[in-house]
């Protein structure tokens, strides 16, 4: 899962982003609205987590900015405690959900989870795949009731690649799905094959078909034979 995080709030920007880091998830932070705004430009996420009082302007008016940039992202904003107008505004806006402040990261990751859940995968905690099963409460991947054993990034990657079945992918938005901002730190793309040829080889020693197939100089897509 790819998260943004915009909180003008340092230490509930860090404390949050630690959170779901800990947790294997990509993390990628802004601290204002403009710099909110060269993320969305530059990236895609799963779930956007929005503060709605920033330095620079409301956090309202990225709404427009997401809708316009982002495929289905989940967007759950954050409020102050009396500032009822404000959620019915984000709402009415395209916001998905809405948590008050004070909350606790517990609260948080659940209302993220479900997001993911609905936006995404259709409400539906277990996606399949012919053979393949993957469980988004337990991150879990099983290959005919078989559990299958998987790094996180190697998840990830099975993951981005169903909930995006039958289209090509490139290098680099593999690339960049895994790694976010990082990805400018990193020389080639030899990272990429091994993981793909690790889960590859993990998929069909456990009985599934090969379903991964490369596209020459673009990339790859997974689909049925």
């Amino acid at each position: 899962m790819k998260l943004l995080i915009i909180e003008d709030e340092e230490e509930l920007r860090d404390s949050i982003a630690d959170f779901f880091k800990k947790i294997g998830e990509l993390v990628i932070t802004a601290k204002d609205k403009f710099e909110a705004e060269d993320k969305l430009i530059s990236h895609q996420f799963d779930v956007i987590i929005l503060d709605i009082t920033l330095p620079d302007g409301s956090g309202i008016d990225i709404l427009p900015i997401i809708k316009e940039t982002q495929d289905n992202s989940g967007v759950l904003i954050l409020s102050a405690k009396n500032s009822l107008d404000d959620k019915i505004k984000g709402l009415d806006f395209g916001a998905d959900d809405y948590l008050t402040k004070p909350f606790h990261l517990a609260e948080l990751n659940s209302r993220v989870k479900a997001l993911i859940r609905r936006k995404i995968f259709k409400g539906e905690n277990v996606i399949k795949f012919n053979e393949i099963s993957i469980n988004l409460s337990e991150n879990q991947v099983y290959i005919n009731d078989h559990l299958l054993a998987l790094t996180k990034k190697e998840f990830t990657l099975l993951l981005y690649f169903i909930n995006n079945k039958n289209r090509i992918l490139t290098k680099e938005s593999i690339a960049e799905h895994l790694w976010g901002d990082n990805i400018d730190f990193i020389e080639n793309y030899d990272f990429i094959y091994t993981h793909i040829k690790n889960l590859r080889k993990k998929i069909i020693s456990n009985g599934s078909q090969d379903y991964l197939n490369t596209i020459h100089g673009i990339g790859y897509k997974y689909a049925s034979i």
